[in-house]
């Protein structure tokens, strides 16, 4: 018996023995193949996602970085995180900040919610970069590189999905101005995090960390559409078609009338696109999280 367990132990030690990145993309495999076999992703990559969603689900992401880079800025020069500070190339508050704006108008501070879930997201970010700022990369990895690789391939289909400018308003969230060539960076960053110092207990919670991260992810989607499905229910969608048009139009208006591009450009940029269910639409937007981790990490 004895034996057996030492042998379990030294396979378990031999196995910690890899390089983090490819620990993190074994640990997660089981709950990204799941994302990855869903029907929502299929629909999703066939453009059929709603504004309205989209829109939440970005407001969660603000809520979401906030935190993780408020963490990150604290333990910057901690040697446990250090050598994977990288804000100019992957930071993404501002980026969430300019489509939100977009997206809300100059109030979208006062307007935007944060669910019960997205606030367990970020309670969790805070406890680990104060108490655990060693397990702070598990969090960067998922959503940092989940978003540079698989980001890429939701960014063109958010943009005909949801008829936003060719220009990117909208869409700065999924643009890394910082990063001139993704595969070179990724590599760069699989290298620093490889290299970071950890012993084989460090290391398994890390793992578990991530994927901790990846579910947190997915609750807070759930999360937003138990919000959207109880509004449709008790028939006050959180922010409805009318009132969308209603504040655009004035809006459009407030520096004189808007030419017949502009004004196209509104109804577009603030019309949902798919009229399905809240459950559908919902799923829709999830893949959207399950997407970009699953797509990114695996492209990696």
């Amino acid at each position: 018996m004895w034996r057996n367990m030492e042998t379990s132990q030294t396979h378990s030690s031999e196995s910690l023995s890899k390089d983090l990145s490819e620990l993190m993309k074994e640990a997660t495999k089981e709950v990204h193949e799941q994302a990855e076999n869903t029907p929502f992703m299929s629909n999703f990559q066939k453009g059929q996602v709603s504004l309205h969603e989209f829109k939440l689900v970005t407001a969660s992401l603000y809520f979401i970085y906030s935190a993780l880079e408020e963490e990150i800025e604290r333990n910057k020069d901690n040697p446990v995180y250090a050598p994977v500070y990288f804000p100019v190339e992957l930071h993404r508050k501002a980026a969430l900040e300019e489509d939100l704006q977009y997206f809300y108008g100059s109030n979208w501070r006062e307007e935007i919610p944060c669910p019960e879930a997205t606030q367990k997201y970020v309670d969790r970010l805070h406890y680990v970069g104060k108490n655990h700022p060693e397990l702070l990369v598990a969090h960067a990895y998922t959503r940092y590189l989940g978003d540079l690789s698989g980001g890429q391939v939701l960014k063109k289909i958010a943009q005909k999905a949801l008829q936003l400018p060719s220009t990117g308003e909208g869409l700065a969230f999924f643009t890394f101005d910082g990063v001139s060539n993704a595969t070179k960076f990724k590599q760069l960053y699989r290298s620093r995090m490889n290299a970071l110092e950890m012993d084989l207990a460090t290391k398994k919670r890390v793992l578990e960390e991530a994927k901790k991260a990846f579910l947190l992810n997915i609750q807070v989607f759930e999360a937003l559409q138990e919000l959207v499905s109880k509004g449709q229910e008790d028939g006050h969608p959180t922010q409805s078609k009318a009132e969308l048009r209603k504040r655009n139009v004035d809006k459009s208006y407030e520096h004189g009338p808007a030419t017949g591009k502009e004004s196209e450009r509104t109804n577009r940029r603030h019309t949902d696109i798919i009229p399905t269910t809240p459950l559908v639409r919902w799923l829709l937007a999830l893949s959207f999280l399950a997407t970009t981790v699953a797509v990114g990490l695996f492209a990696m």
